[in-house]
């Protein structure tokens, strides 16, 4: 259940001071049967976001009731297979304040290699979602449907951990994989049933936050401060290899490097580049 209140100062303190928190990972994804090396970046902001229209607002001190606040994951992977990079970029949306809007108004996921791109956009309806999915692949092309329900969606757990932690699903509950994974694996964007529960690390500060399905083969599992700002620390994805026939399994692990809080949106000239180094981001990441 969602009975999370207005924020409290520390988080005002902390996302509403003008600046987006941005973490470089390490990456090690799986794909075709292998792990490959690459870069991973989580970039949390708030955002005053349109209920109506499901974009940021340009002017929100016009925006009357049609004005929600957001926090807003934007996740980055880059790594390559082969000769071939994959470029892969994750945008969620989570109110706040739950009262009225329990889950994300909008995800968006996008995928670039060289043999195409593909972009996958949910909008939160009053039934469910509304998703538009765009492909290069045949089977799946152009399509447009919905997913009735009031489900949890993976992509939202990440800002639920940043919001408040103890909001988070545990048990066995009905949710909808990311839509990264879906893609990768060629998988329908649906619900499936999971089961959730929380694993304290001893003698350290981190909880750990497991997530399994039990009709596909996935878990998500995510590592974070036990305190508030409740930073995510690593992850874990372990997830079929192949398709078809082949259900080995492998595991993609993105373990944290650096941290800065900065106005990103600002430092846009060539002298900016400094705060990639302190990121320890190599070029084109």
């Amino acid at each position: 259940m969602h009975s999370q209140s207005s924020p409290g100062k520390a988080f005002k303190s902390y996302w509403y001071n003008g600046e987006a928190e941005i973490t470089s990972f390490d990456l090690q994804q799986a794909r075709y049967g292998h792990t490959y090396p690459g870069q991973a970046v989580m970039i949390f902001v708030t955002e005053d976001f349109s209920k109506a229209k499901q974009v940021k607002l340009d002017h929100p001190d016009e925006a009357g009731n049609d004005r929600i606040n957001v926090l807003k994951l934007n996740l980055t992977k880059k790594f390559n297979t082969g000769i071939y990079p994959y470029s892969m970029m994750l945008s969620s949306y989570l109110p706040v304040e739950k009262s009225g809007n329990p889950h994300a108004l909008k995800v968006t996921g996008t995928t670039q290699e060289w043999c195409g791109q593909t972009f996958t956009q949910l909008n939160r309806k009053e039934d469910g979602y509304r998703m538009q999915s765009n492909s290069y692949f045949e089977t799946e092309g152009d399509q447009q449907t919905t997913i009735p329900g009031n489900y949890w969606l993976e992509d939202e757990l990440w800002q639920q951990i940043r919001i408040d932690p103890d909001e988070l699903p545990v048990g066995t509950v009905d949710m909808v994989p990311g839509i990264l994974f879906a893609r990768l694996r060629h998988e329908r964007v649906e619900p499936h049933r999971a089961e959730a529960r929380f694993v304290q690390e001893e003698a350290t500060n981190v909880k750990v936050y497991h997530l399994r399905y039990v009709d596909i083969t996935r878990e998500l599992v995510i590592y974070f401060k036990a305190d508030f700002p409740y930073r995510i620390l690593r992850w874990k994805e372990i997830t079929e290899n192949g398709f078809g026939k082949d259900k080995s399994v492998s595991t993609t692990e993105a373990i944290r490097k650096e941290t800065i809080r900065l106005d990103y949106w600002d430092h846009h000239f060539p002298e900016d580049s400094i705060y990639r180094q302190r990121l320890k981001l190599s070029s084109g990441n």
